[in-house]
């Protein structure tokens, strides 16, 4: 059990030795992967037809794992109870407009590329990945 905790310091702070941007990288990877899993769960169930029902959907169930995650393993904030809600609320903002980026570029790989949905929104999700980094680090979670 010593050994166990022994490596499970020397992970975690490897993991804080890493640039933000890494850790950013590796965390909204698994972040956008959630939110993916749930978006083709969802148009599978639903319709292709659907896939903005599907978008919004999972963009909503996945923003509370993608909060904690980004604030504890990337952007380090710390706080009381009202400095988490007060983020929280930011990270809306800044899911908003990632959304509607995300939808348009959703959008138009859908209908004017002729893409399917599932594709799409891995395009979708790769282009709005540096605009939620610079929104997230100098507005949602700003030091």
């Amino acid at each position: 059990m010593k050994h166990l905790i022994k490596f499970f310091i020397k992970v975690w702070n490897f993991w804080f030795k890493l640039p933000d941007k890494i850790r950013f990288l590796l965390v909204g990877g698994f972040n956008a992967t959630v939110q993916y899993i749930i978006y083709a769960c969802l148009l599978y169930f639903w319709s292709e037809e659907k896939y903005q029902l599907a978008l919004v959907s999972s963009w909503i169930i996945s923003s509370f794992s993608s909060f904690a995650t980004q604030k504890i393993f990337v952007f380090c904030t710390k706080g009381k109870f009202y400095d988490w809600v007060k983020e929280y609320v930011k990270c809306v903002g800044v899911w908003i407009i990632s959304y509607f980026i995300n939808a348009v570029i959703l959008g138009a790989l859908v209908n004017f590329a002729d893409i399917n949905a599932y594709l799409s929104q891995i395009i979708a999700i790769t282009c709005t990945t540096v605009t939620t980094y610079i929104l997230f680090k100098y507005f949602a979670f700003k030091h």
